[in-house]
């Protein structure tokens, strides 16, 4: 059962049961008994189809998302409900009727949804201005064809920002101060180089730029955000009178570190005031949290949340409807730790998340690290022992079994240094709790599940590496498994095929014939095409260097069926498809551009 606090406005829409519209102090949420209850009244004559359904709500939340008149509960099994401002006489939620949901977000008066094949729903006056409720395909609105795959999407107040697999960004909705994306009235992109821009509100100096002139108070470009702190941008979040960013910094002992960051209006910055307004990104410094780690933050309307690695949920800005959750409405200019119920904090603080509404809610929920099937297939291999070649003992004496296999696939191999010692000697030193912990960020390559644990095996991880290093230091034990194309063999572990391929899971995992040394043979497909194959299926990424025909798209397209390859978001057909119309496109300026010079020399 999940663990949610809710506290704050509950009537925008309402909730909890309890009567109070203001709640000052977090209570617990029960979704699940709310949905039991709804289902009892609606479905009395269907009792068993109303048990199935019960059972499909008894997951765990995945993320919750509020706005002014909407607030949404997404669900590890990719199913969502949604309350709505209509229906707060009752508190009953509506599912909402997508399945195979990835990520939701809310605004004040608008709600997108992006699914796990790359679409995006949403609903908003300026989508549909005669059914507002109507969920419409918006990714379908995109002209381009070829570039319908979204990555990532974002509500802001009155707009929606949407990030495509090839990493091009669209706005749809208000724009009035030039900023079409993140919460409230601006937005920040962030590119792959760590560069920051951003564009939209800046009254209150909320975009980090520097001094406010009184030309900078709509920035209605992108605009590059100069002398950003030190360290790795993590994840960066604005309202509508401030912004806070959080840095992933190491000092010199090589410890990670993550500080939070804010500018904008003093009154909700969560600085001192003797920074009043602050135009460029000032560290938040109390004694609160400077000996702790930032496991999550979440900024609202005009408020802020912050949870730390020692269990404490920190909170500042505005407090008029009780969104901080301290018993009053107190207006708080710097952090304060407020009182919470007893969880399981001290077991799974790094399973919890924090979540502010747009408008004036506070959620504390618990959602533990979600494995996608890649990742489940690794930990069912663990279970069976013919994988399990390398053992780890722990402080206490009690041994991790572990695939040797894996851990030098995910670890940074260097030939003078043993990196599974190095390992070997930080399991020992640690619990068995600990120890299952540091295994599973290898394993899942999720990091950010407990910084401090990462910290210390940091240097050991593979985070960095190219990937053609990587592939040629994988180790290939017994387990290899031979793929033969015309007179070249190529050697593949078979946990990496495993992973990669419907195929190769069912041959490999049959508990009624041993395949382990059957060879395949790929004649059909050209050098080329399989090059891409061989790459893809370690990377999940296009390997540079081959031009891309129409022969080798119809090659990957019969190879992909065959293979009953996993694809992820984007897919390898779909990236082809762009480069080769990348390729065209640019062969044809080329021609253009050779004929304008032609006629110049003509003339």
């Amino acid at each position: 059962m999940n663990d949610c606090l809710f506290f704050g406005q509950n009537n925008s829409p309402c909730i909890s049961t309890s009567d109070l519209t203001f709640i000052k102090k977090p209570i617990q949420l029960n979704i699940q008994k709310i949905m039991r209850k709804k289902k009892k009244k609606e479905k009395k004559k269907e009792k068993k189809k109303e048990n199935e359904n019960e059972n499909e709500n008894e997951k765990q939340i995945k993320q919750i998302s509020s706005g002014r008149f909407s607030t949404i509960f997404l669900f590890e099994n990719g199913k969502a409900i949604e309350y709505l401002k209509e229906n707060d006489s009752n508190q009953n939620p509506e599912k909402i009727q997508i399945e195979n949901i990835q990520k939701v977000t809310v605004g004040i008066q608008n709600v997108a949804i992006l699914t796990i094949e790359g679409n995006v729903f949403a609903k908003a006056n300026y989508i549909n201005l005669y059914n507002t409720n109507q969920f419409i395909n918006i990714s379908s609105l995109i002209e381009d064809k070829n570039d319908r795959i979204i990555q990532d999407v974002v509500c802001g107040a009155k707009s929606i920002h949407l990030l495509t697999s090839n990493q091009n960004a669209y706005g749809i909705g208000l724009n009035q101060n030039g900023q079409l994306g993140n919460t409230s009235y601006c937005v920040f992109l962030l590119n792959s180089n760590q560069e920051l821009f951003g564009c939209g509100n800046n009254q209150h100096g909320q975009l980090g730029l520097g001094e406010l002139k009184k030309e900078e108070t709509n920035i209605q470009k992108l605009t590059k955000i100069q002398n950003i702190p030190k360290g790795k941008i993590i994840d960066i979040q604005c309202g509508f009178f401030h912004s806070i960013m959080l840095i992933e910094d190491e000092n010199q002992n090589q410890n990670l570190k993550r500080k939070l960051y804010s500018c904008g209006n003093y009154e909700y910055n969560g600085l001192d005031k003797e920074y009043e307004n602050t135009y460029k990104f000032t560290e938040i410094k109390s004694s609160l949290f400077e000996n702790d780690d930032i496991l999550d933050f979440s900024v609202g309307f005009a408020h802020t949340l912050i949870l730390t690695s020692n269990s404490k949920l920190i909170v500042f800005g505005d407090n008029s409807y009780g969104e901080l959750g301290t018993g009053n409405h107190d207006f708080k200019s710097i952090p304060i730790q407020i009182e919470l119920p007893k969880l399981r904090f001290n077991e799974d603080i790094f399973n919890y998340h924090v979540s502010c509404g747009n408008f004036h809610s506070s959620f504390l929920y618990y959602s533990p690290l979600s494995l996608s099937n890649l990742e489940e297939d690794l930990i069912k291999l663990f279970e069976r022992k013919e994988f399990c070649d390398i053992s780890f003992k722990t402080e206490n004496g009690e041994i991790i079994e572990a695939h040797e296999l894996i851990l030098k696939y995910r670890l940074n191999q260097n030939q003078n240094q043993n990196e599974i010692e190095k390992l070997k000697e930080i399991i020992s030193n640690k619990s068995i709790k600990e120890s299952n912990q540091i295994f599973e960020m290898i394993y899942s390559n999720n990091f950010k599940i407990n910084p401090k644990l990462y910290s210390e095996i940091k240097e050991i991880i593979n985070s960095n590496e190219k990937i053609e290093e990587t592939m040629k230091r994988i180790h290939l034990n017994e387990n290899n498994f031979i793929i033969e194309r015309k007179e070249k063999q190529y050697k593949f572990p078979k946990l990496i095929l495993i992973m990669r391929s419907e195929l190769y899971r069912g041959m490999f995992l049959s508990v009624t014939e041993d395949k382990s040394n059957k060879v395949t043979d790929y004649s059909e497909l050209s050098e080329e095409s399989f090059e891409i194959f061989e790459y893809w299926i370690y990377s999940n990424q296009i390997k540079n260097g081959i031009e891309i025909t129409q022969e080798i798209i119809d090659e990957i397209q019969f190879g992909i069926d065959y293979f009953q390859l996993n694809q992820t978001n984007p897919n390898l057909l779909d990236l082809l498809i762009n480069k080769f119309n990348n390729q065209n496109q640019n062969q044809n300026q080329n021609q253009n551009e050779l004929k304008k010079k032609e006629k110049c020399l003509i003339f």
